[in-house]
């Protein structure tokens, strides 16, 4: 074998790996399937991290943003995507945008002229079982390699229509309005002491008023390569719910019964009267610090999303962690089948990276290629891996994708304040800026006990 690790998809993650590998010292060898004769249908060029959708890397504002906290701690790890990027920027605001073919060449240059580094052309269509090798092939994984992923970890199926619900910060919901509680007051082991569930309450006039906004609001349309793919099985859109019945959705993922609303209390009703239809949230993440809308998966665009869900009582003022979507996707359930070093459990040499894991976005998919190279050159040097600290960006994305997230509801995720380990104790005001002054310090730290590598 010519090379120490085999690294497949040259997408954002996996040049981002093959880059932090080979300044290591390791040699590389970088299979993309782009350039041998095959494509996929998204990609318009062969070059190596190609830009498919937007050009931009969202803020770039490190004090009170969570991507900018993390487009500073790839900076400090010497980030190829974050060097491609500054030589491509673009006006942009306070955002980081890039011109996508100067970015694309940039990346491809630095890792074709690295002597560490072999890229070829090539379609890989089952995992190696006898060599290290990072898998980032990303959202449209070939189907033959896909079958295989498969058939290693179990699942049913990877690639589908991934109709995503809206994820809402805890403390921006109305509490006064909404309550805690379990339907029929149900419990398990894993139950909270009050229920498992907030409950939003609707009446009738707030009802049909939000079942025609969903009819009403603006959709996104199918990509052409989309138009064939079902639906996966249980994420069928809310507005395709509302669109069979007024009452489809009171039946359905909005059901009031068995939830008695403690502010409707009466003589008559001690424990309240159930609402007339009822928005629940279920907690997505082990801090507490997200909520998932249940049932509310949805390819209304974010603007129309934004409109209509702060008019459900108690969601007046809600900030959401992720909106709904619907594209297709290809995503491991990362929680369930891969350890905290992102090898896939039973085959310990084969490592994911990037979009396949279900982080959404380009930073954070090239943050999880970086340090899916690092904990690879750590493995391969004999030495011990020490994560980076769960109050970082880094460590707090890192610590969603191999098991803070809730396994039976995992969904691809952007990099927020809600994956961070809570500061309860800090005014919501100033919280953001806690959370970056507190994942600095933790960071700088963590890479003062790295081991010194050569720019």
């Amino acid at each position: 074998m010519t090379h120490d690790i085999h690294i497949i998809g040259g997408g954002l993650a996996g040049s981002e790996a093959a880059w932090q590998l080979a300044r290591r010292g390791f040699k590389v060898r970088l299979s993309e399937m782009r350039g041998s004769g095959d494509t996929t249908d998204a990609h318009q060029t062969d070059g190596l991290a190609e830009l498919v959708c937007s050009n931009s890397f969202r803020s770039d504002d490190d004090e009170k943003n969570a991507v900018g906290l993390l487009h500073h701690e790839m900076r400090r790890l010497d980030s190829l995507v974050m060097r491609a990027g500054e030589k491509a920027r673009v006006p942009a605001g306070s955002a980081m945008a890039v011109d996508r073919d100067v970015f694309s060449e940039e990346v491809e240059r630095t890792l074709s002229v690295h002597p560490n580094i072999t890229v070829v052309r090539e379609r890989i269509d089952t995992l190696p079982a006898d060599e290290p090798v990072i898998v980032a092939t990303g959202p449209l994984t070939a189907a033959s390699l896909a079958q295989s992923i498969v058939r290693a970890t179990g699942e049913e199926r990877l690639a589908f229509f991934d109709a995503i619900a809206p994820i809402v910060h805890r403390d921006s919901i109305d509490m006064d309005v909404c309550w805690i509680q379990s339907r029929w007051n149900k419990r398990n082991e894993a139950s909270n002491e009050d229920g498992d569930y907030i409950n939003c309450p609707m009446t009738k006039d707030e009802y049909l008023a939000f079942h025609q906004g969903l009819i009403d609001g603006e959709k996104t349309e199918f990509k052409e390569w989309e138009e064939n793919t079902p639906y996966f099985d249980g994420c069928m859109p809310i507005e395709v719910m509302a669109s069979r019945g007024v009452d489809t959705l009171r039946y359905g993922p909005m059901k009031p019964v068995g939830l008695d609303n403690p502010r409707d209390v009466t003589p008559e009703f001690p424990q309240g009267r159930w609402p007339y239809a009822v928005v629940q949230l279920r907690q997505d993440n082990k801090l507490g610090t997200l909520w998932n809308m249940v049932g509310f998966q949805t390819k209304l665009k974010y603007g129309a999303q934004v409109e209509l869900f702060r008019t459900i009582p108690g969601l007046q003022n809600a900030e959401f962690a992720r909106l709904g979507g619907l594209h297709r996707n290809t995503f491991l359930n990362s929680p369930l089948v891969l350890d905290r070093q992102l090898r896939l459990k039973g085959m310990e040499n084969v490592r994911f990276a990037g979009q396949i894991t279900g982080c959404e976005g380009y930073v954070e998919s090239s943050a999880v290629g970086l340090v899916a190279g690092m904990m690879a050159a750590a493995e391969l040097a004999g030495d011990t891996w020490v994560g980076p600290p769960r109050t970082s960006a880094l460590g707090a994305l890192l610590s969603h994708i191999t098991g803070d997230a809730e396994a039976e509801t995992y969904q691809p995720m952007n990099v927020n304040f809600g994956l961070f380990p809570p500061l309860h104790d800090v005014k919501k005001k100033q919280r953001k800026e806690a959370y970056t002054t507190r994942a600095k310090a933790d960071m700088r730290d963590w890479i003062a006990q790295l081991d010194t590598v050569p720019a």
